[in-house]
């Protein structure tokens, strides 16, 4: 039986801290030498503490219920492996010089698309889908890409008044034709196909992480804790053992900073994976209280989004700088969440069993005492 309330409560738990794991994340990479790598250990390090040891020491102290099964392990492990692919293909499409500006809207309005359809067909619920869901589905895309789209952008500093003299002509023209070419040799640096495909990659896996995180869920006998111990032993491996590797393999790397440069950037890093293992957990807590993917996942990414841009004006001190078109898309991303909870599609019903006519013995006539005939004297 769903819970309403509490399903609300740990969605809205995820999406405020997913909502901020880029911007603790960003702050990580950056006091790590714009190292996407080496923050990204930082993540996985955090999801091996809160979502492997804490669960394993809990679950080896004290029962819970549901159980351990083949198929139920396999099914989180591969939930926590296209999760933690997801984040990889964001710091890819990053890395490849894609602008955060359509990254994240694409990403965020795509993943509730794949998600609605993965749910639908595990559901076999296509021809449940009403047209008012889809149009939700669309305002909370929408919404979305307006919120980051519109989101202020922190004011440029104003120059003294003083109009700078230039040595010469020549040293001028040279300095505009100098910035000119850094512009052409970033853009030709970038990869639109890598871009493309990398977020892709982060669509895909996230829209696909709610239906099969449930699934495993499920074959656990609604078990919390372990689905979320393998999901955080899938991001050990792939966030923390795969890029040690990759590390270890080409030391010289160009990083040169000092281990009290690399510590307050790793902390950053663990900080966003923290919030990124909260936001898991809160997930399979949903689950756990009757939520189904088809309308948690759009909920969540209909408001991470929002709560990202709030946290950064705030931090950005842009809060002033609102405009209508950021409301206007605030609402629309609201307004199109409802409607996706209102509307979402229900799972195909199963047919009641079949009741069979309750058998009777078999009728037998009678018996009537054998009549005694006097004996003859």
């Amino acid at each position: 039986m769903i819970k309403l309330p509490l399903v609300l409560l740990f969605t809205a738990m995820t999406a405020l801290s997913w909502g901020v794991y880029g911007i603790l994340l960003h702050e990580g990479t950056d006091r790590l030498g714009h190292s996407s790598l080496r923050a990204f250990i930082g993540v996985g390090i955090a999801y091996f503490l809160i979502a492997v040891l804490v669960p394993a020491i809990w679950l080896g102290s004290k029962s819970e219920k549901g159980h351990w099964s083949v198929y139920g392990t396999i099914l989180s492990l591969l939930a926590g492996t296209v999760g933690a692919l997801g984040a990889l293909g964001v710091t890819l499409a990053v890395a490849f010089k894609g602008d955060p500006i359509y990254v994240m809207p694409i990403v965020f309005g795509g993943a509730p698309v794949v998600n609605t359809l993965v749910t639908s067909w595990i559901n076999k619920s296509f021809s449940q889908i009403k047209p008012l869901f889809l149009l939700g589905l669309v305002l909370v895309a929408l919404g979305a890409v307006g919120v980051l789209i519109n989101k202020p952008k922190p004011s440029k500093p104003v120059a003294a008044n003083v109009k700078p003299v230039a040595a010469d002509a020549k040293a001028a023209t040279e300095d505009v034709k100098s910035v000119d070419e850094a512009k052409v040799e970033v853009k030709e640096n970038s990869n639109p196909f890598a871009i493309g495909a990398s977020i892709l990659l982060a669509v895909v896996c996230w829209g696909a992480y709610g239906p099969v995180l449930h699934i495993g869920q499920t074959k656990m006998g609604g078990s919390r804790l372990r689905p979320f111990c393998c999901v955080g032993i899938a991001y050990f491996i792939i966030a923390v053992a795969v890029p040690v590797m990759i590390l270890m393999g080409s030391p010289d790397d160009g990083f040169e900073l000092g281990w009290w440069d690399v510590a307050p950037g790793m902390m950053w890093s663990i900080f966003a994976g923290a919030a990124g293992a909260l936001g898991a957990m809160g997930i399979i807590l949903a689950f756990n209280y009757g939520g189904k993917p088809v309308f948690v996942m759009p909920l969540v990414f209909g408001f991470a989004p929002v709560v990202n841009t709030f946290t950064s004006m705030t931090v950005k001190g842009t809060l002033s700088q609102i405009t209508p078109y950021f409301i206007g898309a605030l609402l629309i991303g609201i307004v199109g969440a409802v409607t996706v909870l209102v509307f979402a599609p229900k799972a195909k019903p199963h047919g009641p069993a079949p009741t069979t006519p309750p058998t009777t013995p078999p009728t037998t006539p009678p018996t009537t005492p054998p009549s005694i005939t006097p004996a003859s004297t």
